[in-house]
Parts: structure tokens; C-alpha cells; sequence
């Protein structure tokens, strides 16, 4: 077997781990399935569940003793919060969450750089405003993969593209963005605060660099599932370790991560001309600006009724695979009219950035008129999983901003050719999934920690020459069909937001 690689991966649904060999190959794996939970108003996962969490996927993955290497990710962005002695001062508050619109408002004007609600620099003002009492004990704040890292190795720092959705970073120098990191300083200045910004922000690093080894701790936190002494890489961020997995790092690359949430990715040749607050600047693994659409919500309103149509077959008696079921259900959907036959969906569970929704009511609305069959509820449904996005893109496309590629992976991808025939014709742009497609995050990890033992070379020649050369892929073109029957749906979606936006004003509110 020789030497193995693991990725850790963090994402909204499952704590995955994924051991890759010396031809960077997926060769174990395991996982733990877990979810956010709605408390006090705030979306949040419990700090505890992490650990047995990891303890669960790592017991899943044979020949541990042989690991050279590892790393740790996951979703990116939210609030963790700590004292001096790394006691957790608030529930961990998540990318899900909405509530910071004064602070991500009012810093974009002061920047003159967009800074979205679930980016962490936003939850921090906003507690600040809020009055919020533990902001003056704060000594650390960091993303789940930064907090994970630094328990299992000592090392408070993050990898650039984890750090890009905390605050601002300068692609010159690859730290955050010093004149940013003053105007923020001065903003809060007649607070008085025990500490400025750089004092309580993780360190930066890039792809490549040294980030600790596992201690004699971190081995006790994992019961020693691991050995002490394993080098890690630089924690990152699920869109970071989904550029890698997907060989999307140098400009003109981009790919799309579909799974609860979902983002696409363009690694850009030159900045944008102005400032969208529908579209996130962040970095590659390495630092690169890379144009980000992120929305909320995908795949968790289909899965809510794809296991209503599992209930449906049990009440009769019988029972499904859960992959057969979804396999099953994405191949009918391709039966269904190109524009879903008068059939709507609003797959909003949470609120959405790119359309300007601070709360989200799943709907399913059709014309009197609609040919409401199976096939077509479906098509719709999955539609419904990248309308957003294409909203997002299709800013990006107005600002000249050329993409070669487009790769997918995910789990919107995972049964054969139906995400990726239904993104081409979103994007009206070839899409691409490789064999590894469904492994991710912890996959791109895995890499990432074998780009540390490489040690030379850049991360993009060492995807291109080493790992992806002989990658097996599909492509999938766009279908002229296909594409105009989603614009057509598109055009619907748009107007009908403001059936959403009324939705979310008026049913199950507080008085």
C-alpha cells in the first residue's frame, strides 16, 4: 500500500475522511452523517459532535498507521468564538445564518469590497453592534477547520483560501488586506477593546506550507485512532479542497460544488470592474482571486421529498436503496419537459445572498394549466437546485469573465450525466465530472496534504502533471433544448421571487 495521504473534511451533512495512495488514488474512506441544528434563532452544530464525529469517519479508514500526511476542512466561513484558554464564548454560528445584514452592509461601503453576511469579520461587527457581552473576552476566532486544526496540532493558523472568507486578503502579499485591517481597527476604536484585529484572527498560510504535525494531545483527542507526528497541511475551506479535487485552480478554471449548499468557483484572469454583493471574492489554495457565487440551498428541499416519495413506497409495503432511489428518480426527471412543463420550485430552506432573502419557505407552485407529472415535478425540483446560481453567473458573465472549464462534483453529480446535462444547459457551457466527482472536499484535502510531501513545483503543475493526467472524465455540452427550456424557467423563477419574498414576510413569523 506505502504511504497514504487523508483528508478530513468538515461539510453541512457528513464528516468524511478519505486516505488517498501514492498515485493519489481514493483507496478508504468514512464518514459520519450529522446536521445543523435551529437554536435560539441560530444556525449551529454542537463543538462535541465533531469529535465523535471524526472518531466515527477515521475508524473507517484501513491502514491509518501508514499515513505520511494529512490536512483538515471544512465549510467555510460563520462565528467560532473563543477566550484566551480556547473556551468556546458562543454556539458556533454557521455560513447558514442570516443576521448580520447591518455588519456586511455597512463594512462593504467602509471596504469597497463586498463582505457577505456569512463571512466571519461580518459576524463579528455584528456582534458588536448587537452589544453582544463576550465580544470584549475574545482572544481567538477562527472557521471549524481552523479550530479542528489547531486543536489537533497546536498551530493557530489557517490556509489562504479557508482565511479569504474571514476577512479581505491581499493577493500580494497572501495575508489579509493590512489597509482593510486598519479602517476596521479605527471603526471600533472608541470601544475600547483589549484587542485589534490581527491580535485574534488565525495566521495565513499557502498550499505547500508546513502547519504542525499531530501532537501527543491531538492524538489523545482522537483516542489514538492516529499516530502523533503526522505533518499536516494547511486547513482549508470546502471551496478551496473542491478547486483541488476538481483541478480548477489556474485562471479561466472554474467548477461548481453541489451538495446541501452550492458555489461555483472562477479562478479569475483580472479583478472585477465593481463590487456585486452577489458575488464573493476569495482565493485559491495558493492565492489566487477567485470569483465565488455561493447559495444556501440545494439539495435539502429534494432530499426532504425524495424521502417522502421513500415513505410513499414504504406505506405499500416495499423498500428502497437510498442510491437507487436517487438514482431512479434523477433518470425519470430526464423525462420531463425542458422547461417542467408549468411546474416551480423554491428550494429556499434558508435565506439566500444572491437574491436578497433573509429567510427561506420551500414552495412548489405551477400554472392551472401545468403538466404536473412525476417527470416533470422532479425536473423541476433540480432546476431548482442551481437557479440561483445561474442568477450569480450570469453577473459574472456580464462582466466579461471567461471560463475554459467547468467542472462539477458533489452529490448533485453523483448519479451519471443528470447534474452535469442540466448545469451544462444552466451555464450554456460544457461541464465536466471526473471518477472522484462524489468524493469532494476530503479528496481535495487528501491532495493538498500530498502536495506537502511533493515539495516543489507549483500546486497547479502538480495537479495538471501528477494527479489529473490521466484522470478519467466526462463531458457533458450544453443541449440548445436543454438550454432554452432553462432560460425559460429561469425567467419564471425570477419573477416568482417575489411570491418567495412575500412567503418569508408573512407565513410562520413571529409576531
Amino acid at each position: 500500500m506505502g504511504q497514504l495521504c487523508l483528508g478530513i473534511e468538515f461539510g453541512s451533512t457528513r464528516i468524511k475522511a478519505v486516505a488517498i495512495d501514492g498515485q493519489f488514488r481514493p483507496v478508504s474512506s468514512g464518514d459520519y452523517t450529522w446536521k445543523s441544528k435551529f437554536e435560539n434563532g441560530v444556525w449551529t452544530y454542537d463543538l462535541d459532535e465533531v469529535w465523535q464525529g471524526l472518531k466515527t469517519a477515521l475508524r473507517g479508514v484501513d491502514n491509518r498507521e501508514q499515513v505520511a500526511a494529512m490536512g483538515v476542512s471544512a465549510m467555510m466561513h460563520g462565528y467560532l468564538a473563543f477566550d484566551e484558554n480556547w473556551q468556546l464564548l458562543v454556539p458556533f454560528r454557521t455560513w447558514q445564518n442570516t443576521c448580520t445584514g447591518p455588519a456586511a452592509e455597512e463594512l462593504t461601503a467602509r471596504f469597497g469590497f463586498n463582505i457577505p453576511q456569512r463571512w466571519s469579520i461580518a459576524h463579528l461587527y455584528q456582534a458588536i453592534l448587537n452589544g453582544e457581552e463576550h465580544v470584549s473576552h475574545i482572544a481567538h476566532i477562527t472557521t471549524l477547520a481552523g479550530y479542528v486544526h489547531t486543536m489537533l496540532t497546536g498551530v493557530n493558523a489557517l490556509g489562504v483560501g479557508d482565511a479569504s472568507g474571514m476577512f479581505p486578503i491581499d493577493s500580494e502579499t497572501l495575508d489579509y488586506d493590512a489597509e482593510m485591517m486598519k479602517a476596521f481597527d479605527a471603526l471600533i476604536e472608541e470601544r475600547h477593546y483589549p484587542w485589534t484585529l490581527r491580535d485574534i484572527l488565525p495566521r495565513v498560510l499557502p498550499a505547500g506550507a508546513a502547519a504542525g504535525q499531530l501532537t501527543e494531545h491531538g492524538a489523545a483527542l482522537l483516542e489514538g485512532l492516529l499516530p502523533a507526528g503526522i505533518p499536516f497541511a494547511p486547513a482549508e475551506g470546502d471551496a478551496g479542497t473542491g478547486m483541488t479535487a476538481t483541478n480548477a485552480v489556474a485562471p479561466r478554471t472554474g467548477n461548481v460544488s453541489a451538495g446541501t449548499s452550492i458555489f461555483s468557483m472562477v479562478v479569475l484572469e483580472k479583478p472585477l470592474e465593481h463590487v456585486y454583493p452577489e458575488i464573493d471574492l476569495v482565493t485559491t489554495p495558493t492565492g489566487k482571486a477567485v470569483a465565488m457565487v455561493h447559495c444556501n440551498n440545494c439539495t435539502n428541499d429534494s432530499n426532504a421529498w425524495f424521502a417522502l416519495l421513500r415513505e410513499t413506497v414504504e406505506l405499500f409495503g416495499g423498500s428502497v436503496d437510498t442510491g437507487a432511489l436517487y438514482t431512479a428518480l434523477y433518470q425519470k426527471s430526464l423525462e420531463g419537459e425542458t422547461d417542467c412543463g408549468g411546474v416551480l420550485t423554491y428550494n429556499y430552506l434558508a435565506g439566500e445572498g444572491v437574491t436578497h432573502l433573509d429567510g427561506g419557505r420551500p414552495m412548489v407552485v405551477r400554472r392551472p394549466d401545468s403538466r404536473f407529472t412525476l417527470s416533470n415535478f422532479l425536473r423541476s425540483q433540480l432546476y431548482a437546485t442551481m437557479a440561483t446560481l445561474k442568477i450569480g453567473m450570469d453577473i459574472l458573465a456580464a462582466e466579461g469573465v471567461k471560463i475554459d472549464s467547468l467542472m462539477g462534483h458533489g452529490g448533485l453529480f453523483k448519479t451519471p450525466l443528470v447534474g452535469q446535462k442540466y448545469m451544462a444547459a444552466a451555464c450554456n457551457a460544457p461541464v465536466t465530472c471526473m471518477e472522484t466527482a462524489g468524493e469532494g472536499g476530503p479528496y481535495g484535502m487528501a491532495l493538498l496534504a500530498a502536495f506537502l510531501l511533493h515539495g516543489q513545483g507549483t500546486l497547479e503543475e502538480f495537479l495538471h502533471r501528477h494527479v489529473f493526467a490521466d484522470a478519467v472524465s466526462t463531458t457533458v455540452q450544453p443541449d440548445a433544448a436543454d438550454a432554452q427550456g432553462f432560460a425559460d424557467y429561469l425567467k419564471t423563477y425570477r419573477a416568482g421571487l417575489a411570491v418567495e419574498r412575500q412567503a418569508v414576510q408573512t407565513l410562520w413569523c413571529e409576531q
